[in-house]
């Protein structure tokens, strides 16, 4: 067996026939399709009134004049990235201010190598952020040590904080320094990241005004 059974166990190293493979392969993705957007139902309707109350919070925090602030490690990191964008550079509404602190290499590098990559968020939140100001953690275990010293950071100097975790929820879920938890009850990284994707956009909806005219035409 390949490095990679672990994704396709049905594969056998020996296998000839091409039409069952790809048959097999087939199926897979299918049941996997459908595992992702089960869950997805799923997170979407356990958090719908937390997506609310903490979009009304953020939404008031950008009225007063305070930025995003967003980070995350490896691929979080890119969803990191992809959710400050939805506030930058929405298709349908007005721009907010978003700062993805991974964004910058020199920055993330030279804190990592002068005072350890565990204060490569928190130095960048103390240097940067206001008192009306929003600090999102994306991560599928809920317990790395710099996104948790981000939001400690965070919240002493007077930030919304909000996060956004797997499994079980990691010490994001249990810490008093994360006003809105987001728990995808799933221990695969693939379908914690899908489902993460999918409540960062209705955070966004619910923080920059809630459906727009064409959507809420849409959906009726």
């Amino acid at each position: 067996m390949s490095g990679t059974s672990f994704l396709y166990p049905f594969l056998n190293g020996d296998e000839r026939d091409a039409g069952a493979l790809l048959a097999d392969l087939a199926a897979s993705a299918r049941a996997k399709a459908r595992e992702s957007a089960a869950l997805q139902r799923r997170t979407l309707a356990a958090n719908a009134t937390s997506i609310a109350q903490a979009g009304a919070a953020m939404a008031r925090r950008f009225a007063d004049g305070g930025r995003l602030l967003v980070f995350g490690n490896g691929g979080s990191s890119t969803d990191a990235a992809t959710f400050a964008d939805l506030f930058t550079n929405p298709l349908t509404r007005s721009p907010l201010p978003a700062i993805n602190l991974a964004a910058d290499q020199a920055v993330v590098t030279a804190l990592g190598n002068d005072v350890g990559f565990d204060l490569v968020f928190s130095r960048q939140i103390a240097a940067y952020c206001g008192h009306h100001d929003i600090a999102v953690a994306f991560s599928t275990s809920g317990s790395s040590a710099d996104l948790m010293a981000g939001l400690r950071e965070a919240r002493a100097r007077g930030l919304l904080t909000i996060g956004f975790a797997g499994y079980g929820g990691g010490d994001m879920a249990a810490s008093p320094h994360v006003e809105h938890c987001f728990v995808i009850d799933s221990q695969s990284v693939h379908r914690i990241q899908e489902s993460q994707a999918l409540l960062g956009y209705h955070l966004w909806a619910a923080a920059a005004g809630g459906p727009t005219e064409k959507e809420s035409t849409n959906d009726r």
